[in-house]
């Protein structure tokens, strides 16, 4: 599958994926500071963004999307970037290929299982009619009715297109819909070798337990756990200035 990507900067390659329910401009802030270093590369995931949809949904051909661009824009050796679900896929390439990258950081998720707990907002999501609506304040209004933090509502109501025949769905909100359990998915393998690993948690995020340190080690060989103070899931927004030094001093390494 041929993603939609941005890029920026010349250098080191970097690639970034994002999270379940966003996009590549979620990462623009970050892209903007690393590409005075690094060619960047962010990526829209399938059924996200600007990218196609299609009805197979999990992290193994997430995985080969990864795989293709990279072989496509014939990029060597780059570290890769996952946040939430999109550090699901970096890890899934990266043990599928443990010789195509030279740098791994996972923000904020475990390479662990994880129960459906999204059930609110697909719901929320499901219950908007797109036909009958008139603008986004309403749909936000709706919304609420499932989610009450208005910053969530603000990042899920990014992915609302709206032209001349009315709104539609960036996402693709049914396939979503009915592959959350397996986006819940653990990783399937372990790295074989040690390579340079980071994983990146928020303080107020409980993605990543202290109990989770185990596997992390298990599946990936002496990778490094870092804590964000004052961060929940979202780190890279909530902290920008802590994640930028924390990513910056592991890329320097």
């Amino acid at each position: 599958m041929k993603l939609f990507f941005r890029e920026m900067g010349a250098g080191q390659p970097i690639i970034v994926l994002h999270g379940l329910f966003g996009s590549s401009d979620n990462w623009l802030t970050i892209g903007k500071a690393l590409s005075e270093k690094y060619k960047v590369y962010l990526l829209d995931q399938r059924n996200h963004g600007q990218s196609p949809h299609h009805d197979e949904f999990n992290y193994h051909v997430m995985a080969s999307d990864l795989e293709e661009f990279i072989r496509e824009q014939e990029i060597k050796n780059p570290i890769i970037i996952g946040h939430s679900m999109g550090g699901k896929t970096a890890m899934q390439y990266a043990v599928n290929h443990p010789e195509e990258w030279i740098k791994l950081c996972v923000v904020d998720i475990a390479p662990r299982a994880y129960p459906v707990h999204h059930d609110s907002i697909l719901e929320g999501l499901n219950a908007l009619n797109l036909v009958n609506l008139s603008s986004r304040n309403e749909a936000d209004k709706a919304l609420a009715e499932y989610v009450q933090e208005p910053g969530v509502r603000q990042f899920l109501l990014k992915n609302l297109n709206r032209d001349s025949n009315g709104f539609s769905w960036k996402i693709n909100l049914p396939v979503i819909t009915d592959n959350i359990e397996i986006i819940g998915e653990g990783l399937s393998g372990k790295l074989t070798e040690i390579k340079p690993v980071l994983f990146i948690r928020g303080e107020n995020s409980n993605y990543i337990k202290d109990d989770d340190f185990i596997l992390i080690d298990q599946c990936f060989p002496n990778a490094a756990v870092e804590t964000i103070e004052n961060a929940g899931h979202w780190v890279h927004a909530e902290q920008t200035d802590r994640f930028m030094e924390t990513l910056t001093n592991f890329l320097n390494k």
